[in-house]
């Protein structure tokens, strides 16, 4: 190994150990700050307040590493991969230790958080802990297969958020109003740190293979009143055209059939339904708040879905198109397919006509 390239390992060394620093501080104010909640510990929690602007001088110093790497190295590849990477995390990292704070803020006004509340904190701050850890140890590591495996806990903390806030509605006559709004932004920011690993799992990848992040994978639901035609028109015209972008079902508020007729019409314009089984939707929480977006054609989503999952968005497509029993489907099938075509313009952030 040559001078110059002993000099470059000895500065990426330090890089590395200011990040792997960076982020044992952040996941001790993360840890510190769950627990002052759950012990209703208030000088705790304004020690991790105090001790977050040591987290913000390491994460400023790494900021300065890197730049200084930049500008006596001139990294090209890999090399020039991983400065990005690492800037990224860095950024990520410091964003953790501000949810770390904010728990604190709301740990001081809250009383001590008692049964289903105190174990659903306690579980999700577990999840979004271990997914920190693994994705910081994918990194700082350069393996990019843990990282990518480490991305699918976020799925599941999710869906810890989404029960916490059901339960959190339900007992929402036992809380104060600021109490409920407190809870709600501890569990959004204990999921927020979720997010926050992923996009470090997803910088890992990028600085060990190159891979930049992949197109967001959205699973959509749309909705009409018996599922033999307006939802089964947006869901196959969905799959056609943007398979590899998303998931789409489709379910009516009861379970209709699709005519003859109908099913003729669609195949002239290249629409098959044949093999559709019309469905009714199920009012399962669980099973909701696994879409993305819940899309309605024919009324109100609040129509068919008594409480709309908190992550999940819910659109209303009001049509001027008829779809009568013996009309001409394809002004319709037109229509519903410039609405679809918006939609997945919207979502991946590209302008549409």
């Amino acid at each position: 190994m040559s001078h110059y390239e002993e000099r470059i390992e000895k500065d990426l060394s330090k890089i590395r150990q200011q990040l792997a620093l960076l982020a044992s501080q952040v996941a001790s104010a993360l840890t510190d700050a769950v627990h002052a909640l759950l012990a209703d510990d208030d000088p705790l929690a304004y020690a991790t307040i105090l001790a977050d602007n040591r987290v913000n001088a390491v994460s400023n110093e790494l900021d300065r590493m890197c730049n200084a790497f930049i500008g006596v190295h001139l990294p090209s590849g890999g090399h020039l991969r991983l400065m990005s990477a690492v800037i990224h995390a860095n950024v990520a990292l410091e964003r953790v230790g501000d949810y770390a704070v904010t728990i604190c803020r709301e740990a001081v006004r809250l009383a001590r958080p008692e049964g289903t509340m105190a174990r659903e904190i306690e579980l999700m701050a577990g999840e979004s802990r271990q997914m920190l850890q693994q994705a910081v140890a994918a990194f700082v590591e350069g393996n990019a297969d843990q990282a990518r495996a480490t991305m699918s806990i976020a799925d599941q903390v999710e869906r810890t958020f989404d029960m916490a806030f059901v339960d959190l509605l339900a007992a929402r006559d036992d809380f104060k109003v600021q109490d409920l709004f407190a809870y709600l932004t501890v569990f959004n920011s204990l999921e927020r740190v979720s997010d926050q690993a992923k996009n470090i799992c997803e910088d890992a990848v990028y600085a060990v293979t190159g891979e930049g992040r992949g197109p967001k994978f959205h699973r959509i639901l749309f909705l009409d009143e018996d599922n033999s035609l307006l939802g089964p028109l947006a869901e196959a015209i969905a799959r056609k055209n943007f398979a590899q972008f998303g998931e789409y079902h489709s379910r009516g508020r009861r379970a209709g059939v699709c005519t003859p007729h109908t099913l003729a019409a669609l195949q002239e314009v290249g629409i098959d339904l044949a093999r559709h089984q019309p469905q009714a939707l199920g009012r399962h929480h669980q099973e909701l708040a696994s879409y993305q977006l819940i899309v309605s054609l024919q009324g109100p989503v609040s129509s068919y879905v008594e409480q709309i999952p908190f992550h999940t968005v819910a659109l209303e497509w009001r049509l001027t198109q008829s779809p009568g029993e013996n009309a001409d489907l394809r002004p319709l099938t037109r229509e519903v397919s410039a609405l679809v075509n918006r939609l997945m313009a919207t979502l991946r952030g590209e302008e549409s006509d």
